[in-house]
């Protein structure tokens, strides 16, 4: 993210944060924002699946947000006082080529942070509310587990033969 520039490490960080797709981001209004109760929501007309989401706001993605405060009086995420329509720019390019990170596109954002929420132990049916999908499965696409974070799943087993000879 050092790569970015500075309005896109916001929109960066705010993605990696709520798990957003691009478009949710980029089209996010302040009418669909409320700071005090630390939540937002995206629209049934919005959302892939044609449901509501309701977003909860850590804080980090508040503290995004709360940078954005008195940039535009309708988006949230602008670019000298205009809404942005696209995330996908040179600079987007650029800067994960100066990063030399190589076949990544923006909606593997969406993945990352559904892996991060698995590796850090939320249930699917809660990572299935947080992200809008309509199944458990469609979490599974989306989650990954880094085979170092299997590490511990597979020496749950270490004591179960401690102690045989394993000759």
């Amino acid at each position: 993210m050092l790569e970015l520039p500075a309005h896109q490490k916001d929109i960066v960080l705010f993605a990696l944060q709520t798990g957003l797709r691009q478009s949710n981001v980029l089209k996010l209004e302040w009418s669909k924002v409320n700071l005090e109760q630390e939540h937002m929501w995206v629209n049934a007309a919005d959302s892939k699946n044609r449901k509501p989401i309701a977003v909860p706001l850590n804080r980090e993605a508040l503290a995004v947000l709360h940078r954005q405060l008195g940039k535009h009086p309708k988006r949230v995420f602008t670019y000298l006082g205009n809404p942005i329509s696209n995330a996908n720019t040179h600079a987007w390019k650029n800067a994960l080529k100066r990063a030399g990170i190589e076949d990544f596109r923006w909606h593997d954002l969406r993945h990352t942070w559904a892996s991060w929420h698995r590796m850090n132990g939320t249930p699917t049916h809660e990572l299935q509310q947080l992200g809008g999908w309509k199944t458990g499965a469609m979490v599974e696409r989306y989650a990954h587990l880094a085979s170092d974070h299997l590490a511990a799943a597979a020496a749950r087993l270490d004591s179960v033969m401690f102690g045989y000879d394993s000759a």
